[in-house]
């Protein structure tokens, strides 16, 4: 009898073991627990975006020549109509200079020829009046009378060389205008392509050539990001919007939309987006920036606040999350019915309650409908 009580014991102690051993382990999961707050609609770019100037042009002068003057250089800021760079223009100096003195010497003859032509009527007007009283011939009069229009013939003749030479002054002064770049606004020099002395050609559209002065108005700059075509209808101007820069970290800008493109880019075949352009609300925020900078944004389509909410990454596929369960520290899942969402939170109109307690952790292996868990972490 005492062998048989050690033999079943010596069993119970090894099955004891054995369960003991083989028994699950608790899987720690990290849950939530549900309670309201604010829950947002929105949608985000598909490419990083960046930061554009209101007002940027690429100058190239109309006509090409060799640069005899250079005024700026990069970073240099300018005024509107502040000369940048000025091609060898001498001919046409030298051709605004003679049609000038053209101007001035018909100016000085219509003196001259007018005054005999308001003589010559003044002798017209007497010798009417010498005829009327019969003391010179017909033919007089007829000769002093050829003689006064002849001279305001020359007095209206005059008046149009100067109104020519006027337009020959002009049209010097335009040929002369094409070899001079100028400011079209105040801004800042970005790039300069060609140094004194060399040569520049025109940069037209549609040609590899670049620009001669590259100009930005960094007083006025906004942020063109590209989002996903399906999300165009969504998004309409004056949306708030939520602007990160690599450049500024941990910092979230304000803004809102201020243009939505009417047509969409194809970058890729399966890339097709709009360009959105949203305005920064601060004006002390447009001093942090520099054309080029990359961002990100953010449009609030719609918000609801005090709703019920729960993680977006909770949710597993077909609207379910993983319920936690007091009693019997084991997962359950739950089918919900979701509301507006984003990235961060879904709104949830049933299916929980506040108080209840999901799994956020739910990429980690195991862990699903059935499974013995361990609370590692309560968050809310």
């Amino acid at each position: 009898m005492r062998r048989i009580l050690i033999s079943i014991g010596f069993i119970l102690l090894v099955g004891a073991g054995a369960w003991y051993f083989t028994k699950p382990k608790p899987l720690p999961v990290t849950l939530f627990v549900v309670q309201p707050g604010l829950v947002e609609s929105s949608v985000s770019n598909t490419r990083a975006g960046s930061v554009e100037a209101c007002l940027r042009t690429r100058l190239s002068p109309i006509i090409g020549g060799r640069i005899a003057y250079l005024g700026v250089k990069k970073g240099d800021h300018v005024k509107k109509g502040q000369v940048l760079i000025q091609l060898w223009n001498e001919d046409q100096q030298a051709q605004s200079a003679l049609a000038l003195k053209q101007v001035d010497s018909a100016r000085k003859r219509v003196g001259e020829v007018c005054i005999l032509a308001d003589n010559a009527e003044r002798e017209a007007a007497r010798s009417t009046q010498l005829r009327q009283r019969g003391f010179i011939s017909e033919s007089a009069e007829e000769k002093s009378r050829s003689e006064a229009r002849s001279r305001r013939a020359a007095c209206l003749s005059i008046k149009t060389e100067i109104a020519q030479a006027q337009a020959r002054l002009k049209l010097a002064q335009v040929e002369q205008n094409r070899t001079v770049l100028a400011a079209p606004f105040d801004g800042v020099v970005a790039d300069i392509v060609g140094e004194l002395g060399e040569y520049t050609t025109p940069s037209p559209p549609g040609v590899a050539t670049p620009p001669a002065i590259d100009l930005i108005d960094s007083s006025c700059l906004y942020v063109q990001v590209p989002m996903d075509e399906v999300d165009a209808p969504k998004i309409k101007l004056g949306q708030p919007a939520r602007i990160v820069l690599d450049a500024l970290p941990g910092k979230t800008l304000l803004g809102h939309v201020k243009r939505v493109a009417p047509y969409v880019v194809a970058v890729e075949k399966q890339a097709r987006t709009i360009d959105v352009d949203v305005a920064l609300d601060n004006a002390a925020d447009i001093k942090q920036l520099l054309v080029g900078y990359s961002a990100d944004v953010e449009v609030v389509l719609d918000h609801r606040d005090q709703v019920l909410r729960v993680p977006t990454s909770a949710l597993l596929e077909g609207g379910r999350v993983l319920l936690y369960q007091d009693k019997t520290r084991k997962l359950e899942a739950r089918a919900v019915k979701t509301g507006i969402a984003n990235w961060q939170y879904t709104e949830i109109l049933g299916g929980l309650n506040k108080g209840d307690r999901i799994v956020t952790s739910v990429d980690r292996e195991g862990v699903q409908a059935g499974a013995l868990v361990s609370v590692e972490l309560s968050e809310e």
